[in-house]
């Protein structure tokens, strides 16, 4: 049996190209999501074998929809598409579950490796990233963790799109209170205080492009 995956990322021809390169290598490509929480609920609703995730994506990015489908669909397996090759972004990645992680500039070839090496059980990076890696988790200068929770995560990234507090609460099925709550420890853990600086940081972070 072919191996069913999930494509998601924000841009249509992306998906297209994507989705032409995987049915030419005899995998199933059983749905496409244009963002994190489309992709979160197909995940649900399908259980592919594998999601194939880009991680700047509008609503909520790859990273944070990895958590959630392996919450919502434990069988799938995630890899991520990103431009990201610093060390923290990697380990970020792979201690919040990722399996394969693939860069956008080298996805072709890449890609259909990686969904075979991850289908067998293994981990993929894409070759350059390796040392990188390697290097990040032997440096006592390596930067922690991110501080924020996955929610905290969720609310920054719509807090960075310009969505009011309001419109976060709606997305993520909150009170508009606890939505404020969520938005007031991001501020005082990251010991920023205003719009503009979680907009910056959200950019820093790869949650959103400048």
């Amino acid at each position: 049996m072919a191996t069913s995956v999930l494509l998601a990322d924000d841009h249509q021809i992306v998906r297209q190209g994507i989705r032409a390169l995987l049915e030419r290598e005899g995998f199933a490509v059983v749905g496409e999501a244009s963002d994190g929480h489309e992709a979160v609920a197909m995940a649900q609703r399908l259980r592919p074998d594998m999601a194939v995730l880009d991680f700047v994506m509008p609503m909520l990015n790859g990273l944070d929809a990895a958590v959630q489908i392996r919450r919502h669909s434990p069988t799938t397996k995630s890899i991520l598409l990103t431009m990201h090759t610093e060390g923290q972004c990697v380990l970020e990645a792979f201690r919040n579950g990722l399996r394969g992680y693939v860069i956008k500039t080298q996805a072709a070839g890449d890609l259909v490796q990686a969904i075979r090496e991850v289908g067998r059980g293994a981990v993929y990076l894409s070759p350059g990233i390796s040392r990188t890696v390697v290097d990040a988790y032997l440096s006592k200068t390596d930067a922690p963790a991110d501080p924020l929770t996955t929610r905290e995560r969720e609310v920054l990234q719509l807090v960075a799109e310009g969505k009011t507090t309001k419109e976060i609460a709606s997305v993520l099925d909150l009170s508009v209170k606890t939505a404020e709550t969520h938005r007031t420890k991001i501020m005082r853990k990251l010991e920023i205080h205003e719009t503009a600086g979680l907009v910056r940081y959200a950019i820093r972070r790869g949650l959103v492009q400048a």
